[in-house]
């Protein structure tokens, strides 16, 4: 299954009703893409992408790689023939200052970069998050983008984080062209990534 024909722009919309990380991706339509969550209580990451809530038909898996690290990589499946389809790897030291992943694909060939378009937006968000009352607004505020670039430097996508009390929001906008089964890696990438970085600005 790919994720193709879309309307921009997809949101990613959070869940506040549970205690798992999930999160539903619609399209401008406001259809039903997929639904993803993420499994409590794991050593390693280990997130699980569905048809839609009800959480019948499993499309995707993404797993890390090793034990919950900052220099973690996570494997995506499809799980209709179990395959591997890519990979993200986040970019360690380089993601204290700016968030930074590369995008491989199946043959282990990195594709894709994506980072933080303007690495500010956390250290503001840090700074007025300890002043009290103020700090509970700053989701309203400080919201961060991501740029996803190929690697000749053209920017295909940018994710951005909506304003939202509970940083429930995210939308994700096309830029650029690349084809259809390298945007459905983009995408998943993009699925972990936010797992990772939702509540960092």
């Amino acid at each position: 299954m790919n994720f193709t024909n879309l309307h921009f722009p997809l949101n990613f919309k959070f869940k506040i009703t549970t205690i798992a990380s999930d999160f539903t991706l619609t399209d401008s339509n406001d259809n039903t893409l997929a639904y993803v969550r993420s499994k409590i209580f794991k050593l390693k990451d280990d997130v699980i992408i569905y048809t839609d809530e009800s959480k019948t038909k499993e499309l995707f898996r993404i797993k890390a790689n090793q034990w919950i690290d900052f220099n973690a990589s996570y494997t995506i499946t499809d799980m209709l023939d179990n395959s591997q389809i890519g990979r993200l790897a986040r970019k360690g030291i380089r993601s204290i200052w700016r968030s930074s992943y590369e995008v491989f694909d199946n043959k282990e060939t990195q594709k894709y970069h994506i980072s933080e378009k303007n690495p500010w937006v956390k250290i503001w968000d840090s700074l007025f998050n300890e002043l009290p009352i103020i700090g509970m607004f700053t989701g309203y505020v400080f919201n961060p983008s991501y740029l996803v670039k190929d690697m000749s430097g053209k920017e295909i996508f940018e994710l951005k984080k909506m304003p939202s009390l509970f940083g429930r929001r995210f939308q994700l906008n096309k830029i650029g062209s690349t084809n259809q089964e390298k945007e459905s890696l983009i995408i998943l990438s993009l699925f972990m990534m936010v797992l990772l970085e939702r509540h960092r600005g």
